[in-house]
């Protein structure tokens, strides 16, 4: 779950400029490889894929069917085991990590459907995993995003 916030929280936006983890072939090795990557170029084109893909679904401006062309010639193979059964995944090497990241999207949206969204501030590209009991988190931050929106809001009815 934390690896994929962090794939689709790798573009943010600071001061009106958007920082891209994955797009300096050193930084995005780096990044790959604390994910359990390889940091292969091939493996950084694959990630920002799949990212750019899953920005578009959680945002709703994507139907879940863009991850197709990203996952074909991937299989799960059951294999008997003591306490029954494990799923082996099969995949080209450089699109291993981002196929595991795609399925971590998939048991989130089974699990917590509609938890993992975009933050509320307009001008914010971050993601939030709502894991409040309530399940109304709007903000990637309380600290900046939403101390930002609550003082423009008091701002504007008090001026």
């Amino acid at each position: 779950m934390d690896a994929l916030l962090d794939l689709l929280n790798s573009r943010p936006v600071l001061d009106g400029v958007e920082h891209d983890a994955l797009a300096e072939p050193g930084a995005g090795s780096r990044w790959a490889r604390e994910h359990g990557g390889d940091g292969s170029a091939a493996e950084l084109a694959r990630l920002r894929d799949v990212r750019d893909a899953l920005d578009g679904i959680v945002r709703g401006g994507l139907a879940p069917s863009a991850l197709s062309p990203l996952l074909e010639g991937v299989h799960r193979i059951p294999e008997p085991a003591a306490d029954g059964l494990r799923w082996t995944l099969e995949t080209p090497r450089h699109a291993r990590l981002a196929v595991e990241l795609v399925l971590a999207w998939a048991e989130t949206e089974q699990r917590t459907p509609g938890r993992l969204r975009p933050c509320a501030n307009d001008e914010c590209r971050l993601f939030l995993l709502d894991r409040s009991r309530a399940g109304r988190a709007r903000w990637c931050s309380m600290a900046t995003c939403g101390n930002r929106a609550k003082a423009r809001r008091h701002y504007e009815r008090t001026h």
